[in-house]
């Protein structure tokens, strides 16, 4: 079953059309007045509900045959991946660095030449310059590579096949060994610890990419209480000087970076939805090793500017 965390008029409205219900009849199943129908798909997004509101809906959606709660899934997804579109639309009009990778189609956006501080103690590092992706890569991003090179799917797929609700969540279960795989497919790489570092602080070293204060309403930590992945476009007040997302929080991203050489660990970067703000500056390192695969786990890829 499609579960919704927080219920706003727009999935309410779309469950409505899932049912097939018109709005007097959805409201006396939900127990509201039939002047409320209109209301919430009117302010959609803007709106959250009644908490008495979000449980009736839940055990509505909970209830329903499997006919209904399908359709529900596929008006979700099919609404998340036109607003995903929408603003890597507008990311493409609106932002001159930006521009869409010809293989995996992912908005990449440029980080120019120079110095930029890096690390606890802001040391002066010079990096040429490179594009990197505005999001990480998605479940669909990687459902694309999966069917074009029969790739092993990650193991939170259902049946093998991306779900449906999470196509533009963060691609999760994933080892150093299947990002590399990816990066190669499309004709990029990983980024270099220190290449995702300036991505995320920009070139004055900032402490977070947003600024110099832990702010958890700007990232998927832990202290957002979501407790799972979130769609990559969601934190638009905490994207990097460069407009990058999700460089705190959501989840660990693998680095091309070797801890030491020669000893199969490899570089995370920005922490994830299960750890605290304070481990998300990007300027902290942690480690892995290629085979490690996790349920916060996941990556973002660069090519040559």
């Amino acid at each position: 079953m499609t579960g919704v965390t927080r219920w706003t008029g727009r999935e309410a409205e779309l469950l409505r059309r899932a049912m097939r219900k018109k709005g007097k009849e959805f409201a006396e199943l939900v127990g509201v007045n039939p002047r409320q129908i209109p209301r919430w798909k009117l302010r959609g997004e803007t709106i959250e509900l009644e908490l008495d509101n979000q449980a009736a809906l839940d055990t509505l959606l909970a209830r329903a045959d499997p006919a209904v709660q399908q359709r529900f899934a596929a008006l979700l997804t099919e609404r998340a991946a036109v607003e995903h579109d929408e603003r890597a639309e507008e990311l493409l009009r609106t932002d001159p660095r930006t521009r869409r990778h010809p293989v995996d189609g992912a908005v990449m956006t440029l980080v120019e030449e120079g110095i930029y501080l890096s690390g606890p103690d802001n040391r002066s590092v010079w990096l040429e310059p490179y594009l990197i992706d505005v999001y990480p890569t998605t479940n669909g991003d990687y459902a694309r590579f999966v069917l074009a090179t029969g790739h092993r799917p990650p193991q939170d797929w259902p049946a093998g096949r991306c779900p449906v609700t999470l196509a533009n969540h963060p691609v999760v279960w994933v080892t150093w060994h299947d990002a590399t795989a990816y990066a190669r497919w499309a004709g990029k790489a990983l980024p270099t610890g220190q290449q995702w570092e300036k991505a995320a602080r920009g070139p004055r070293g900032r402490v977070y990419p947003w600024g110099f204060e832990p702010t958890a309403a700007k990232a998927n930590t832990a202290e957002a209480g979501i407790d799972a992945t979130t769609p990559v476009s969601r934190y638009r007040s905490g994207v990097s000087p460069y407009g990058v997302f999700d460089m705190c929080g959501n989840v660990w991203e693998w680095c091309s970076t070797e801890e030491a050489p020669g000893n199969g660990r490899y570089e995370l970067k920005g922490s994830a939805f299960t750890s605290p703000i304070e481990r998300a500056a990007p300027s902290l390192r942690n480690a892995a090793n290629s085979g490690m695969k996790d349920n916060d786990t996941g990556f973002r890829c660069i090519a040559p500017a």
